[in-house]
């Protein structure tokens, strides 16, 4: 029978350590600061991430997401402020530290000329396993993984998907309490990304928490239970996805045209009518606007005046919706910039 990831996935000793009668944060930082020559990449970032959890730090490229989890992994000091992983202190006790998490960055750590077997079962020799309890774990793991039938192949023969799963992988040969996951997905393809999220899910079903960073809105709306908005090394905003999104301060309206020649002229009627800014989506049909006020029974009725002053002058909609904003224009409203475009400066410490 398959082995399931979670069942793969355990606190150091098959449990979680925690102190009688107190569950300290797997994550908590205090003006964090980290600067590279006169860059300055972190500039005071306040974190509290609960156990068992999936903590998440959202921003383009550039923001200091990689920085930050280096700084929490021990293999960056931090030049002002404190972090404490798991109760204990990143910079005076950083081998406890390191003892139980893992890190999985952004870019590939295994071997392209060796087997997805051969990978692990090296990087189990290296964490310490004996050469039957290493093969044992790459065993289950590529079966969790499901890259079990691609276990004999060479790694370089892997699409990009199998070989994310695999450093995945890779990065929990030994059983950690903390998993720090720097942009996983980054230019997988919808189901390989999929894939991924489960695995993430599994992680924290099997009792760790995970530190998840992203560039990609809808990834962390899907799995992050908190997340902290990063941008030019400050956090911007922090919450639930409910939260953030209630934050934004307004409702947000979506229609589709039936007849995308139509959009210039709903365009400017929606404009002149709710005396707020509409944006042409890149659907050519689409159109969106931030109303200024929570969805509520006043904005609402608002709303509908405006639809049905487009039916009126013959433009026809083909779908409408007035809601909480997404994400993506949560970011746009707090930072002023497009939080899934990913030109950009690269991090100083990636």
């Amino acid at each position: 029978m398959a082995v399931g990831v979670a069942e793969v996935i355990e606190g150091p000793g098959g449990g979680r350590r925690r102190s009688p009668g107190s569950t300290p944060l797997a994550i908590e930082a205090t003006g964090l600061v980290k600067h590279f020559g006169a860059t300055r990449a972190v500039a005071g970032v306040d974190l509290a991430a609960s156990p068992g959890t999936v903590y998440g730090l959202l921003g383009p490229n550039g923001a200091g997401k990689t920085t930050i989890v280096r700084i929490l992994a021990t293999l960056l000091a931090p030049d002002g402020g404190r972090a404490m992983v798991l109760g204990h202190d990143v910079a005076r006790e950083a081998s406890a530290v390191r003892r139980r998490v893992a890190l999985a960055g952004q870019f590939t750590t295994v071997d392209d000329d060796l087997t997805g077997s051969e990978n692990l079962v090296l990087l189990g020799w290296l964490a310490g396993l004996r050469r039957r309890a290493a093969r044992g774990r790459a065993a289950d793991l590529l079966a969790a993984f499901g890259l079990e039938k691609s276990a004999a192949r060479p790694v370089k023969t892997f699409s990009g998907g199998m070989r994310r799963r695999l450093d995945l992988a890779a990065s929990i040969i030994v059983r950690a309490d903390l998993f720090f996951l720097d942009e996983p997905t980054t230019g997988l393809d919808p189901v390989s990304r999929a894939q991924v999220w489960e695995i993430i899910r599994s992680i924290v079903a099997g009792g760790a928490t995970v530190l998840l960073t992203t560039q990609y809105m809808d990834e962390a709306d899907e799995l992050a239970d908190r997340i902290a908005v990063i941008d030019h090394g400050k956090v911007i905003a922090e919450g639930t996805t409910s939260e953030l999104k209630a934050s934004a301060g307004s409702g947000t309206l979506r229609i589709r045209l039936a007849d995308s020649a139509r959009r210039p002229d709903a365009e400017r009627m929606l404009t002149r009518f709710l005396n707020v800014a509409v944006q042409a989506g890149a659907d050519p049909a689409a159109l969106t606007a931030r109303v200024s006020a929570h969805p509520s029974a006043q904005a609402s009725e608002q709303v509908a005046a405006a639809v049905t002053e487009l039916a009126r002058a013959g433009i026809a909609v083909g779908e409408f919706a007035f809601g909480q904003p997404s994400l993506d224009e949560v970011f746009l409203a707090l930072t002023g910039h497009n939080g899934t475009v990913r030109e950009g400066i690269k991090e100083a410490a990636s």
